[in-house]
């Protein structure tokens, strides 16, 4: 991801909503992942999970796809923990996993979700640096 990328994927609040089509609140974030409003925030805050503003007057929440079959996508925790530290913070991160790349091919959350995650992580490790 460039600089310039980075810049516009937090630039709009509308960006992330028409990027990502489908969004869980907190609470259904908990009842998705069998647990706690208060251990979802957990999760959200040690980056296991990302939450953003997907458009105007809503609130943080939580892209869909980034759970199946009740429980938190392989690799997802690992790889928001990675960018976290190489200073991206959610909107970014989601913006690059949602984002189509056909040297994937298809979106990075897709190759995470089909346990093909190998070459997002190794691209994840170059953006981190």
């Amino acid at each position: 991801m460039t600089e310039n990328t980075r810049r516009d994927a937090s630039a709009d609040p509308t960006d992330l909503g028409d990027l990502i089509p489908e969004w869980l609140d907190w609470k259904a974030t908990a009842v998705a992942l069998g647990v706690s409003v208060n251990k979802v925030r957990q999760l959200i805050r040690e980056h296991h999970l990302a939450a953003a503003v997907p458009r105007e007057g809503a609130g943080q929440q939580v892209p869909a796809e980034l759970i199946m079959d009740g429980q938190i996508v392989k690799g997802v925790p690992g790889l928001l923990t990675l960018l976290h530290d190489g200073m991206y913070d959610d909107r970014e991160i989601l913006a690059w996993l949602f984002t189509p790349d056909d040297s994937l091919p298809g979106r990075p959350i897709d190759a995470l979700r089909e346990n093909r995650g190998s070459e997002v992580k190794r691209r994840a490790q170059a953006m981190a640096l």
